[in-house]
């Protein structure tokens, strides 16, 4: 009955989007109250859930969204985001920009969560699609497929390095196996943005001619400058990442304490946003007001968080129903080899929007079978491991937050969002897993 009410909630989310044209902010709220009442909730538990779905989402990402908006706000009335995509442009040619895309991705997820990497990102991805004259849908798509694979399959992300202690695999082993198993899907990703995604226009910069950008430029900060405000906030999370490895590189007092003070998203990101400041050739007071740059910023960066928040009401009301439990036992009962991490995984994922809770559900899951199961060799733990990662891409839709982020910050439909987010991660997921099945095959 909770299978047939999240579909049912599902199908409501995007009928009253895309066809009744409601905002999305009430559908996922109205889903969000709906499911719990039909699943039979407590009535006190569905407002605990919701406000408690809410208040996390917002208490995560919503002072990232805020300085990501405002940086991306700076970068662009300063002229300095279209300085930045003349300079990748250089690199790496007009008719490259998904790739390069993609593969800054891949790279920043590794130790940077997904939705706070897409944020900062945006910015760059829409000078340079709007540089090269692209579409804002293949650049976005191939970014935020490339965040998805080293979020789900590359430690030390949070999911699958917990997954390893967990299933007491080897950490080396599930780096290789996971980085192999990328691969496929990074040229899968790219394949799908290229021949699919691409053939749907959607404007980078619509409110804003070739001229007034030209005119913009001519007052424009450096390029060195203008990557700082991204650059800076991306090296602080990286930095905090690497200190908080088990061999403790940068030790265990004051350097460790700082570098976990100033890594963490929140932090780094008002960091790059001062940053920012410093970007107008011709700063003035103003720029910081209700009516200058920053209040222009928070009105975009409001929508936002509401939206994703209450994607993260909806999620929260899912997983306090009971559904991971349902899913995962109806999914556990099968004898499907290697194949059952990645599936009991999936339905997770699918079912309550969170990649990272879907790895580690699946991992306590299986933890006590794993012989049984015939994981028992380095090499075949070290594979269940990245098949559960594979499944916890599969698939990303209107539960997670991360879905909200990529549809409101390019200006996607609910519809297009499924279209080419969803499928992608869809294709994605399976790929990595193909990739699994196959090594297994041949090291079993």
């Amino acid at each position: 009955m909770l299978i047939v009410l999240l579909i049912a909630a599902i199908l409501f989310i995007v009928i009253s989007t895309a066809k009744l044209k409601l905002h999305p902010f009430l559908a996922l709220i109205i889903a969000a109250i709906g499911y719990g009442l039909c699943s039979g909730l407590p009535l006190d538990q569905i407002i605990k859930s919701v406000n408690n779905g809410f208040g996390n989402t917002v208490g995560s990402i919503g002072i990232v969204i805020v300085a990501g908006c405002i940086i991306g706000t700076f970068l662009e009335e300063s002229g300095g985001a279209y300085i930045m995509a003349r300079s990748v442009m250089k690199l790496a040619g007009e008719k490259r920009v998904p790739l390069v895309m993609l593969l800054l991705g891949y790279i920043i997820s590794i130790p940077v969560y997904a939705d706070s990497g897409f944020v900062i990102m945006t910015p760059l991805n829409k000078a340079l699609s709007k540089k090269a004259g692209i579409t804002l849908a293949a650049s976005a798509i191939a970014l935020s497929l490339g965040l998805t694979l080293t979020h789900c399959l590359v430690p030390p992300t949070p999911g699958p390095i917990s997954a390893t202690s967990i299933v007491g695999a080897d950490l080396g082993l599930v780096i290789l196996t996971g980085i192999v198993a990328s691969m496929m899907s990074f040229i899968i990703a790219l394949l799908f943005v290229n021949r699919f995604v691409s053939r749907t226009y959607i404007d980078p910069a619509p409110n804003e001619s070739d001229q007034e950008i030209e005119e913009r430029v001519k007052h424009a900060p450096s390029a060195v400058k203008s990557f700082l405000p991204i650059v800076v906030p991306l090296l602080l999370i990286v930095l905090k990442s690497v200190s908080d490895f088990p061999t403790n590189p940068f030790g265990t007092g004051t350097v460790k304490t700082v570098l976990g003070f100033i890594g963490e998203p929140v932090v780094a990101l008002l960091i790059g946003m001062v940053l920012g400041f410093m970007l107008p050739k011709k700063f003035d007071l103003d720029m910081l007001s209700t009516t200058g740059w920053v209040g222009k910023s928070l009105v975009s960066a409001a929508v936002i968080i509401m939206i994703t928040a209450a994607g993260g009401s909806f999620g929260m009301v899912l997983r306090d129903s009971g559904i991971a439990d349902v899913v995962g036992g109806f999914v556990s009962d099968s004898s499907l080899g290697i194949w059952m991490p990645f599936l009991i995984a999936a339905a997770l994922k699918t079912a309550q929007g969170s990649s990272t809770v879907a790895i580690i559900t699946t991992a306590s899951l299986l933890a006590p079978l794993m012989e049984t199961m015939g994981f028992a060799a380095p090499i075949e733990k070290a594979l269940a491991v990245t098949a559960l990662c594979s499944g916890a891409m599969v698939v990303s839709h209107v539960n997670d937050s991360f879905f909200w982020v990529i549809t409101q910050m390019t200006g996607m439909t609910v519809k297009q969002g499924y279209r080419f987010h969803t499928l992608g991660t869809l294709l994605c997921g399976t790929g990595a897993m193909l990739t699994v099945w196959a090594i297994f095959t041949i090291v079993h």
